[in-house]
């Protein structure tokens, strides 16, 4: 019996200080990774909002040539029509991270019809950034640009 409680004492537990140690090793791994993984969720949000740029103004050129060289109104009917992604519905959608805003102006005998995407992140600073560059095309640049600091626009330099 003497020999069982001898054997009990030596098997102490974690003393306070390995505790330490071990959460001192994991807060130290979560202050590395965190921001490592903000910025791949932010890099993946904006190569999102890129390739739905260009699938939009891919959209818009089918459904000109559908309908006289007109473009689509609006993304409800895009979708309608060419059978656009479903997540784009309604005036402004929210994407991965990024706000969808589209113009289009109708054909006059003076103009062609026009289209302008811009793609602006939901949050653009701070910990919680969705994105921090900005997007824009339009039916009349062949590619899309971006903006570091404001919605971007046609002036700005492409990608």
């Amino acid at each position: 019996m003497k020999f069982v409680k001898e054997k009990q004492n030596r098997q102490a537990g974690f003393n306070l200080i390995e505790l330490m140690i071990v959460i001192a090793i994991i807060a130290l791994l979560i202050g590395v990774g965190v921001p490592a993984w903000q910025s791949m969720v932010q890099s993946g949000n904006e190569s999102a909002a890129v390739q739905s740029i260009d699938n939009l103004r891919k959209a818009q050129y089918q459904y000109a040539a559908k309908n006289q060289g007109n473009f689509a109104p609006t993304f409800d009917r895009l979708i309608e029509s060419v059978r656009f992604d479903e997540k784009f519905k309604g005036e402004n959608p929210v994407v991965n991270g990024y706000i969808f805003r589209m113009q289009v102006q109708e054909r006059t005998n003076a103009r062609p019809s026009f289209f302008s995407i811009n793609a602006d992140p939901q949050v653009p600073t701070g910990i919680s950034a969705t994105g921090s560059r900005f997007f824009y095309s339009d039916s009349s640049v062949g590619t899309i640009k971006q903006n570091e600091n404001e919605p971007a626009k046609a002036t700005d330099p492409s990608i």
